[in-house]
């Protein structure tokens, strides 16, 4: 299976190019000049430098699956609204339409869960089905792609899965985040300070969140229907608290400081539980793609 992939140096980029790599997938990765992956690569990829525009239908021939990763505005300090819409809506659309003109077929395009937004609080487990009521710009920008990505499955006559990743934590993830704040503490004998850690949410494994975007990508190629569509929420269903991640995290990295429970307070707004619901039925089914896939490769 050849692959195409946006926002290959990302987060969630650099393992998935790990992930299909390791599996023997042929890999067409885009990135910006300059950007390296933000974990080590098994191997390389053929890349493709400069932005979304550098995927061109010459380029795309061929490609059995795009995968769509780059996004702008995760980082909430960048995330106006005139450069989110650009990108993750108006930019998407674009690549997705010369992929269609080069005979792509099948596009797994990655979401997010805050596409919900303050509808999230709403649910003990967030279904599909759920109406999107987002709350910034980078939430409004990707409910907005979400539409327009159904929109293009149906006019284009292609397959389109959107995947919605919930509370995704791991290596390479940016430092002001949850997981490598609690690393540096732990690593450094330092006292970490938190809110009361009441927020419930479900954490999910970087490398696991790569393996299910491959899985899907597996799925979706091979489906006879066409065209399909369909969102998917991306999680493992079990509810945990921040205090109670925090704690696992702490002990298993030895963490000798304090834990400051409390000595923060919520953010404004501040959601405090989101959960999704998972299709346990469909998760089997891709883990079984996945094993066919490691069989037929003889990893």
């Amino acid at each position: 299976m050849k692959l195409a992939v946006t926002g290959a140096t990302g987060f969630v980029g650099s393992h998935f190019l790990n992930e299909a790599l390791t599996h023997r997938q042929e890999v067409l990765a885009l990135r910006r000049i300059g950007s390296r992956p933000r974990i080590g690569l098994f191997s390389e990829p053929e890349w493709v430098e400069g932005g979304v525009d550098a995927f061109h239908e010459g380029n795309l021939t061929g490609v059995d699956c795009l995968v769509h990763l780059a996004a702008h505005g995760v980082d909430p300090s960048r995330a106006n609204w005139e450069d989110t819409f650009r990108v993750n809506v108006n930019d998407s659309l674009g690549l997705w339409l010369r992929a269609a003109r080069a005979g792509v077929r099948n596009f797994i395009v990655i979401g997010s869960c805050f596409e919900y937004g303050s509808y999230g609080e709403k649910y003990d487990f967030i279904p599909e089905d759920a109406p999107l009521r987002p709350t910034g710009p980078y939430h409004a920008s990707k409910a907005a792609a979400t539409m327009a990505a159904a929109a293009f499955s149906a006019t284009e006559k292609v397959n389109v899965w959107v995947l919605r990743p919930f509370q995704i934590y791991g290596a390479g993830e940016s430092i002001n985040r949850l997981y490598p704040q609690i690393l540096e503490a732990a690593h450094h004998g330092k006292d970490l300070r938190l809110t009361e850690g009441n927020q419930i949410r479900d954490f999910m494994d970087v490398r696991e969140v790569a393996r299910m975007i491959h899985g899907y990508a597996l799925l979706l190629v091979d489906k006879k229907e066409t065209p399909f569509f369909k969102t998917t929420n991306l999680g493992t269903g079990k509810p945990t608290t921040l205090r109670e991640f925090t704690e696992r995290i702490w002990r298993e990295e030895n963490g000798t400081g304090k834990l400051e429970f409390g000595a923060l307070p919520y953010r404004v707004g501040e959601v405090m539980r989101y959960v999704p619901c998972i299709d346990a039925e469909e998760q089997l089914q891709v883990r079984n793609a996945l094993d066919a896939v490691r069989v037929k490769n003889g990893l």
